[in-house]
């Protein structure tokens, strides 16, 4: 099993809610009238969709803590009740890889995949963590078990973690490593009887490493002030 990290953007679930409009960045976010995105010729303008993913994910992680504005916090959580998390997601799922949207979207992803099948997902971590596994080096944070990362990821995404976003990116980033070595390890012991599948799978713990890069590149962009 692997993640899949590109999504559509889903102009209905967008039209239902109030999103955001174009601010200056790390600005706290103005949200506009849904029938803006509507309105446009062709349906939702990408530079507001891009706009709404920044703001959105902003508005998560930090509407607890750095807010002056309750009636953001809010909207937001209002957006988040009646259209669900998953609808907020869609809006993350094209942002850049280094960007707070991205690294949430990230999260969201490795969630829907552990539920998807978490018998797998178990059999995946039990093969990859090892004493000799890159989490075993000094300063690479611990990753979190299969049922661990989903309770990180349920956190995250209700805007009720309290640690540092960089932590949880760097655990998430953890937890991808592991998945990726089990995955591997688990198509070298099949290649004789599945060579295909073995190849697929393969194939997904290489993708998984790259996500796992670009989350610990999240984690890094936060602690020095430059993610968006």
């Amino acid at each position: 099993m692997g993640w899949q990290f590109s999504g559509s953007q889903t102009e209905a679930n967008l039209s239902k809610e109030d999103a955001m409009t174009s601010q200056p960045r790390h600005r706290r976010p103005r949200y506009t009238e849904p029938a803006a995105f509507d309105q446009r010729e062709g349906g939702a303008d990408p530079a507001i969709i891009s706009q709404a993913a920044h703001d959105t994910a902003h508005a998560l992680v930090f509407h607890g803590r750095d807010s002056d504005d309750p009636e953001v916090t809010e909207r937001f959580i209002r957006l988040a009740e009646t259209e669900g998390i998953e609808a907020i997601a869609e809006l993350w799922s094209d942002s850049p890889a280094h960007s707070l949207a991205g690294g949430l979207w990230r999260i969201y992803a490795i969630r829907a995949a552990v539920n998807k099948d978490p018998q797998r997902m178990s059999e995946y971590y039990q093969l990859g963590k090892t004493d000799s596994a890159p989490h075993a080096i000094a300063g690479v944070a611990e990753p979190p078990t299969a049922q661990e990362m989903n309770r990180l990821a349920d956190l995250v995404l209700a805007g009720m973690y309290r640690g540092d976003i960089d932590s949880a990116f760097d655990r998430a980033g953890a937890f991808c490593r592991v998945i990726a070595r089990g995955q591997a390890l688990w198509a070298g012991g099949s290649e004789r009887h599945s060579p295909e599948s073995a190849q697929r799978l393969t194939e997904r713990a290489d993708q998984l490493l790259r996500t796992a890069e670009e989350l610990e590149s999240a984690a890094r962009g936060c602690r020095a002030g430059t993610l968006d």
